[in-house]
């Protein structure tokens, strides 16, 4: 079933904005490390944002899958507080005009929900839109987070400030593969940034991964941005995981051997020609992806 565009969102403001970036990062999708997640949320803590558009839950969203949360107070319950996903304004700490898609991933009318948000790109004159993602990779702690990205094929100058997937994957889809599908040749360019986390830690928050993807951000849409508080719980962080690596010669012999193979393959974002090779990462991110598509 189709929906006409503007029946899925609703304008609640239209502050005047000066060729803003847009920022998409919708929770439900990779997410290793709380990477992306964190890093959004690091940058509304840092700025004062507006409320530009709301999209309608009960179109887009699978309630039973993304339930409202109750408040019941002395067994009266007296509020619920739905998911939902939204468009807000903000600025950067240079006063730079940034818009922020942010939310749950839609479960359902993902092609509506693109063609709704490509109406808000154009209404407010956005030029550049970036996405933020994260996944687990053959990566030690012990290193700088590298990142890769993802382009459709008329931004593809972008890879320059970051870095490719090599090879090839097939691989179920989050929302934004199908925005930059959209955005092809449309003169709006869109990069995915994805951060790639050391594998043994995806499953813990990595804050390393959200500050570089806060960076990464700030170098392709010439941003100014704040990691600092990132960073600094990125040393504690470093810190614990050290201290249980060391307890473990075979998590250290491990953490040893991604130190040789990644010094080995500097420029080369996912490492894949050396420990593990292109196949053996293909076959491991797609079973990921797909065990996270069936979750």
């Amino acid at each position: 079933m189709a929906f006409d565009d503007e029946s899925i969102y609703d304008i609640v403001s239209e502050p005047v904005l000066a060729e803003p970036v847009l920022i998409v990062c919708l929770e439900g999708w990779v997410d290793a490390g709380l990477g992306a997640s964190s890093a959004i949320a690091s940058m509304l803590e840092t700025s004062s944002t507006e409320l530009v558009a709301t999209f309608d839950g009960d179109v887009l969203l699978d309630q039973r899958a993304r339930r409202p949360m109750v408040r019941i107070v002395d067994g009266v319950t007296t509020s619920l507080t739905w998911p939902e996903i939204q468009l807000r304004a903000g600025v950067d700490l240079a006063g730079r005009d940034i818009l922020f898609l942010i939310g749950p991933e839609p479960d359902v009318h993902w092609g509506s929900f693109v063609e709704a948000v490509y109406e808000l790109i154009i209404r407010f004159d956005v030029n550049l839109v970036i996405g933020l993602g994260a996944f687990p990779a053959p990566a030690p702690h012990t290193r700088p987070i590298k990142l890769a990205a993802t382009v459709p094929s008329s931004s593809i100058r972008l890879l320059e400030h970051v870095g490719l997937v090599p090879g090839e994957l097939e691989v179920p889809a989050g929302v934004t593969s199908a925005l930059e599908m959209r955005l092809d040749d449309s003169g709006i360019d869109m990069i995915t940034l994805w951060a790639r986390v050391p594998h043994y830690v995806a499953a813990m928050p990595f804050p390393q991964a959200a500050a570089a993807l806060i960076e990464g951000a700030a170098n392709v849409g010439g941003l100014s941005l704040s990691a600092g508080s990132l960073l600094a719980a990125g040393d504690s962080s470093r810190r614990q995981v050290d201290d249980l690596v060391s307890s473990n010669p075979e998590h250290l012999a491990m953490v040893k051997a991604l130190e040789v193979s990644l010094d080995a393959t500097e420029g080369n974002p996912l490492g894949v020609d050396h420990m593990p090779t292109g196949d053996e990462l293909a076959a491991e991110l797609e079973q990921f992806l797909r065990g996270a598509d069936e979750a």
